[in-house]
């Protein structure tokens, strides 16, 4: 399917761009195959691998010292539901589970390196190794639904442009993306069950994966036992850790009033004059701090809980794995080497998606097809004016962000569009760039339902977004 979809962008997409006098020129598709194929590789591909080699290396860690094991039972009853196919105590479950989590907290790219590792386990288990499996399916459709707790980068968005009660928005993306997470599980499994997608006798591979190793067999790491006196320091560091990051969620006085009752404030102050003595002093109350100190207590609890959750997860992860006599530093190295192979595997992948998408929207392609379309969303009562919103968010994240920009930041916008932007930005996802990444980073040429499942979801949430902000907002 993929192949239709690739080969329709580019071929409309060159087709509008003849018509409308946008082949050359700084605006026109050749341009922006070029810049998207750079782009690709050196803004996305090589950051990505940075990101894929810390992560990596993070999970071999927590794998080693039991806590991804542990992460997989405690949520097996639920998982073992949605991916039947998938034995309860192999690496893909707790893979999953970290990704799933990710996404929920927020956590934007990090939540891509754990997903690709969860990719790299469920192909493993595919006995089918060009053509996606159902749990890779059903994976990939509760990615693109998003599921998310706090919505921070629409809220960010939000208090930029002066928008009053941006937190109002928390709730209703919750309730939308519950709606989509649904709607996906339910049309990943439907779908699979339709003539059109089923695996063919072709796609069959021997049950072997790339290591050489049958599919489904997982090492099996023994986990030493904690020792009294290691757990002594491992509680310690965790009460110490705690104590420390309570002060990100109470005000700006309150730290200041412990490192003073301390007197780190005095030896850090110290510190500054030594290592630059020409530094104006620091004020008592600069404007920054003041900005914080007027923050709202959920403000200061939402970004402190998104600030944590990254600290949070490594200090339990080296402290287990401290306790549990875990070569951490060794252990770290050796999951992080696979991190760049992976992200160079994608680039071919990532570099196709983006330059067919550029071509179809510097084409003029896309403002066809909005035209198209206004009458049929003006007469369900969808608002036209979210409608590029509504076809740029499946295709790219920065496209669909600056249309929430363009809408939060016009006057004629009233509150109840710019709280529905938001609310459909947070409770969709960029489906094609998952399917590319994912996919891609495994080698998976047929993908079968997974766009089918995906879109799905979206229609969902869109339509979710504007029902829910109608109800809340108008």
């Amino acid at each position: 399917m993929l192949n239709y979809i690739w080969a329709s962008l580019l071929l409309v997409g060159l087709c509008a761009a003849a018509l409308f006098g946008n082949v050359s020129g700084d605006t026109g598709v050749v341009a922006a195959i070029l810049a998207k194929s750079k782009s690709a590789v050196m803004d996305i591909a090589l950051p990505l691998a940075g990101l894929m080699i810390f992560w990596l290396g993070v999970m071999r860690v927590m794998e080693k010292a039991g806590l991804l094991e542990l992460a997989a039972r405690a949520l097996a009853p639920i998982m073992s539901r949605l991916f039947p196919d998938v034995p309860r105590d192999h690496p893909a479950m707790s893979a999953m589970i970290m990704n799933l989590a990710a996404n929920m907290l927020g956590l934007g790219n990090s939540a891509t390196p754990l997903g690709l590792k969860a990719m790299t386990h469920l192909q493993e288990l595919n006995p089918n190794k060009q053509t996606a499996s159902n749990a890779m399916v059903t994976f990939l459709a509760m990615n693109t639904a998003a599921f998310t707790l706090v919505p921070m980068t629409a809220i960010n968005y939000l208090n930029a442009a002066g928008v009053k009660g941006a937190h109002q928005i928390i709730m209703p993306t919750i309730l939308a993306t519950a709606c989509t997470v649904v709607t996906a599980v339910v049309a990943a499994k439907l779908f699979g069950r339709l003539p059109a997608f089923a695996i063919k006798p072709e796609d069959s591979a021997p049950l072997v994966d790339p290591t050489g190793q049958p599919a489904g067999e997982a090492d099996k790491a023994g986990h030493a036992m904690i020792t009294p006196k290691r757990k002594f320091w491992m509680v310690a560091l965790f009460v110490v850790f705690g104590a420390c990051a309570t002060l990100e969620f109470l005000p700006a006085t309150a730290r200041e009033s412990v490192l003073r009752g301390t007197g780190l404030s005095q030896v850090v102050e110290n510190a500054r004059k030594k290592a630059a003595p020409a530094a104006k002093p620091a004020t008592a109350a600069t404007p920054e701090a003041a900005v914080a100190e007027a923050e709202p207590a959920w403000k200061r609890f939402m970004n402190g809980g998104s600030a944590l959750a990254i600290p949070i997860v490594l200090v339990i992860t080296l402290g287990v794995g401290m306790a549990k006599g875990v070569k951490v530093y060794e252990e770290f190295v050796e999951g992080a080497k696979e991190g760049f192979a992976v992200a160079t595997r994608i680039m071919p992948f990532l570099v196709a998606m983006l330059a067919a998408l550029a071509v179809f929207n510097s084409s003029g392609a896309l403002l066809l097809l909005e035209h198209a379309l206004r009458p049929v969303l003006g007469f369900i009562g969808f608002p036209v004016e979210l409608l590029p919103m509504a076809l740029m968010r499946p295709l790219t994240g920065s496209g669909s962000l600056g249309v929430l920009n363009d809408i939060l930041l016009r006057p004629e916008s009233s509150d109840l569009l710019k709280y529905t932007a938001a609310i459909m930005y947070g409770s969709t996802e960029t489906t094609f760039y998952v399917l590319a990444v994912y996919f891609g980073s495994v080698g998976i040429r047929r993908i079968r339902h997974a766009l089918a499942a995906g879109l799905t979801a979206d229609v969902v949430g869109m339509a979710m977004a504007v029902i829910i902000a109608r109800m809340l907002f108008s």
